[in-house]
């Protein structure tokens, strides 16, 4: 496994603490309100970026999120057909810069969304959780297939083109993995809503983001989804969250329910050899809660219980 973090596009102290911590493997998301630069279908924006993590000591991995406004495209409105092709010129750029998995989603109208963000954890810590009591139900902008035919859509037209450019795109599921949420269907919700993804997107450049909690939170096997997974999973997000009060809550990587080392060995026995990162954490002190789940200190205590349990397992590998 390449153990790898997600930092910002814009250095700053958590490129300092991650180098530090021996990290060398970075993912970023580039997204114009977050970086002040043009989109990263611009080849110049993101050999920009890419020259920066090269010059500080990271191989730029992976790509996360949407980079610009996706709303037309898995809405399915006017001008799906334009935002198409920036997306297509951005895998291209990927390629022409050896930067090798694209982590996406399928989100319409709401990303990953947590309803409570100020949950009591260890000592102190801040965790977050989402709980179907704190949502007020919402009337649906369009169908659940109306959606999945956006998906369709839009594989068709980026799979044969991330192909070309050498570039896996890691699926991530919906999350939290509810039905609907806010007025939005949600369709990445289940182990068969990616068996159904898979067969739409037909190639080879299609992937799974698995992340671990969301998964978990499905209700579904972990060590049973990764040997039927193992050829799609090109990119593992490591977290753990624990049923509570009919949601659940986000813990620190070393004290929720997962045996992380027994999930470690499952993915080394199926031959799972790609980028990881520590994905949420608690927030700690001396740290603001001003981006739950992605303070520093967390991560990194997360990146250094992972890397102990991997090294522990080439030992045993020997």
């Amino acid at each position: 496994m390449k153990l790898g973090l997600f930092l910002p596009a814009v250095p700053d102290s958590k490129w300092t603490l991650a180098r530090q911590a021996g990290i060398d493997y970075a993912i970023t998301k580039a997204a114009p309100e977050l970086t002040g630069l043009k989109p990263i279908w611009d080849f110049a924006t993101l050999a920009g970026i890419h020259a920066r993590f090269r010059d500080a000591g990271f191989r730029l991995m992976a790509i996360e999120g949407d980079e610009f406004d996706m709303s037309r495209i898995k809405l399915g409105l006017p001008g799906r057909d334009e935002d198409i092709e920036h997306y297509c010129a951005m895998l291209s750029n990927m390629g022409r810069l050896e930067i090798p998995v694209l982590c996406y989603n399928f989100m319409a109208g709401v990303g990953w969304f947590r309803s409570r963000v100020d949950i009591p954890a260890r000592g102190g810590a801040l965790t977050n959780g989402y709980f179907p009591a704190d949502m007020p139900a919402a009337e649906l902008c369009l169908s659940h297939e109306q959606l999945w035919d956006n998906y369709a859509y839009f594989m068709r037209a980026v799979m044969p083109v991330a192909a070309a450019a050498g570039v896996r795109m890691g699926l991530h599921p919906d999350d939290p993995p509810v039905p609907e949420l806010k007025g939005y269907p949600r369709i990445m919700t289940s182990a068969a809503s990616f068996r159904r993804a898979k067969a739409l997107a037909a190639s080879p450049a299609w992937g799974i983001s698995f992340c671990q909690g969301t998964f978990r939170s499905m209700g579904e096997d972990i060590m049973a989804l990764i040997p039927e997974f193992k050829d799609d999973i090109i990119f593992v997000h490591a977290r753990d969250v624990e049923a509570r009060d009919g949601g659940f809550v986000e813990t620190f990587h070393d004290n929720g329910p997962t045996d992380m080392a027994a999930v470690m060995r499952q993915y080394r026995r199926c031959g799972v050899d790609c980028l990881m990162r520590p994905d949420h954490a608690p927030t700690m002190a001396g740290e603001d809660n001003s981006s739950p789940g992605y303070a520093i200190m967390g991560r990194l205590l997360g990146a250094a219980y992972l890397r102990g349990i991997l090294r522990a397992i080439e030992q045993e590998n020997r």
